[in-house]
């Protein structure tokens, strides 16, 4: 059962114009999901969210700037698009939150090439945008994953 959107104002920010608050409160948001919630001990924080051209995308509701959804766009050398560490908090889900990130995400990359590792039970939400499955599921710090590309 889908719930009410409420108003949530997107940013976007390159990774090395964040504010310390904010990469604060991107990392507690992805920490409370991946590690906490999700019982996975990984190393969220890996060199990359302050890479140049790393691209952050969040929701924050009115008055607040806590993220209720975020995703991190990297651009790799080869010029492929990755889009990864898609989050929503718990409170928010079933708004369509983690789609509007995904489309405004996808405004950037254009035409390019882009890939993901969806989490499995995602796949069909991925898939929505495009995206197709490359390979086997595999698993990634305990949990199925399935690699999707979505090509111009």
């Amino acid at each position: 059962m889908r719930t009410t959107q409420f108003p949530a104002t997107l940013r976007r920010q390159w990774g090395l114009d964040l504010s310390p608050a904010q990469l604060y409160a991107i990392l507690r948001l992805r920490q409370d999901v991946f590690v906490v919630e999700q019982n996975c001990i990984y190393a969220d924080v890996d060199g990359r969210d302050l890479e140049q051209g790393t691209r952050h995308f969040w929701l924050e509701a009115e008055g607040s700037h806590d993220p209720l959804a975020y995703l991190r766009l990297l651009e790799d050398p080869d010029g492929t698009f990755r889009i990864g560490r898609v989050v929503t908090a718990r409170m928010a889900r079933g708004r369509g939150y983690s789609r509007r990130l995904v489309q405004a995400a996808l405004v950037d990359i254009g035409s390019a090439p882009s890939v993901l590792d969806a989490q499995t039970y995602v796949a069909d939400f991925y898939a929505s945008f495009g995206f197709v499955p490359e390979g086997d599921e595999f698993i990634e710090d305990g949990i199925p994953h399935l690699r999707m590309r979505r090509s111009p």
